[in-house]
C-alpha cells in the first residue's frame, strides 16, 4: 500500500484497563470503545539539555517522559467513567468519590491518512477528570464538550511509550488492532 502524503480525523478511539503484575509487567484488558471522539493533541514532555565547551553545545542529552495528551469527547462514555475514572453506579446515576481508585490504561485510536489509517497505541495512560462546562441555548444549538488530559508515560517493565503502525505493517495486525493491545515485539513473517 502507498505510503500517506497527509493525515486527517480522528476515530476509533478506546482503552485497555492495565492490571500490573508482581513483577511489573502490564496485562491489558479487551480494549473498549470510546464513541464520541472530536479532537486530539499532543504535547512532548520531556527536553534537551546541552552542555557547552569550546563556546560551543559540546554534548546534549534528552529526556523521554512521553506525552501530554488533550482529547475532546461530545461525551464521555459512562463505561469509562467507572473503569478509569473510579465513578460508580448509584440509584442509576454516576458517583464520584473523593477515596476512588483511578486506573491506568492503555489508549488506542486511529488517525486517517489520505492512502490507509495509521493505528496509536499509548502503553501506559492516566487521566484527569473531566470538568463540565455549558451554556445556555440560543437561536442555535452549540454541542457541549468534555475534555480528558492523559499523561502517556513510559512502561516501568521495558520503557515503552507508543507503537504506531508503519507502511510495512502486516494486515493481520492492523485487522485485529482493536481486539488486543499490539506489543512491541518482532512479529515473525509467513
Amino acid at each position: 500500500m502507498a505510503n500517506n502524503k497527509v493525515q486527517f480525523g480522528l476515530s476509533k478511539v478506546h482503552y485497555a484497563v492495565i492490571t500490573e503484575e508482581t513483577d511489573g509487567t502490564f496485562t491489558y484488558g479487551t480494549p473498549v470503545p470510546i464513541p464520541g471522539a472530536v479532537s486530539l493533541s499532543e504535547t512532548v514532555r520531556g527536553e534537551n539539555t546541552p552542555f557547552y565547551a569550546d563556546n560551543g553545545v559540546y554534548y546534549s542529552s534528552s529526556s523521554n517522559q512521553g506525552y501530554e495528551l488533550s482529547l475532546t469527547f461530545a461525551k464521555i462514555s459512562e463505561q469509562f467513567r467507572i473503569d478509569v475514572l473510579g465513578e460508580t453506579l448509584v440509584n442509576g446515576g454516576l458517583y464520584e468519590n473523593a477515596n476512588a481508585r483511578q486506573k491506568s490504561f492503555a489508549l488506542l485510536f486511529e488517525i486517517e491518512g489520505d492512502q490507509q489509517a495509521d493505528k496509536f497505541v499509548y502503553y501506559n495512560c492516566t487521566a484527569t477528570r473531566p470538568g463540565t462546562a455549558s451554556s445556555t441555548r440560543t437561536d442555535t444549538t452549540e454541542v457541549n464538550t468534555n475534555e480528558l488530559t492523559i499523561t502517556a508515560a513510559s512502561r516501568p517493565s521495558d520503557f515503552a511509550v507508543r507503537w504506531i503502525t508503519g507502511d510495512t505493517t502486516s494486515q493481520t495486525i492492523k485487522d485485529t488492532f482493536y481486539t488486543a493491545v499490539v506489543e512491541p515485539v518482532e512479529q515473525e513473517t509467513p
